[in-house]
């Protein structure tokens, strides 16, 4: 079997609002851990807590990309400056 070589240059990267969107699925994932809160006991029942966890895990993780995505943003605009300078 041969390896399949694409034959055309692969599309430039589409950016967005990057840093709206992580801060907006990050609070999503915040307000969906808030909403199970209430409910922790028939989660427990159930067999069900991972699904609470899952969404601080969620939230967790997002401040992380909040960083990470912020820094790359930063990091964007300094070099698109010092290239307008040059």
């Amino acid at each position: 079997m041969t390896k399949w070589t694409p034959t055309h240059e692969a599309p430039e990267p589409l950016e967005g609002p990057v840093v709206p969107t992580i801060v907006g699925g990050t609070i999503l994932w915040f307000v969906l851990f808030l909403v199970q809160l209430p409910f922790y006991g028939w989660f427990d029942d159930h067999g069900h807590t991972w699904w609470v966890w899952t969404c601080l895990a969620g939230a967790g993780l997002g401040l992380i990309g909040i960083w990470y995505v912020r820094g790359r943003d930063a990091a964007i605009r300094r070099d698109t400056a010092a290239g307008a300078e040059n």
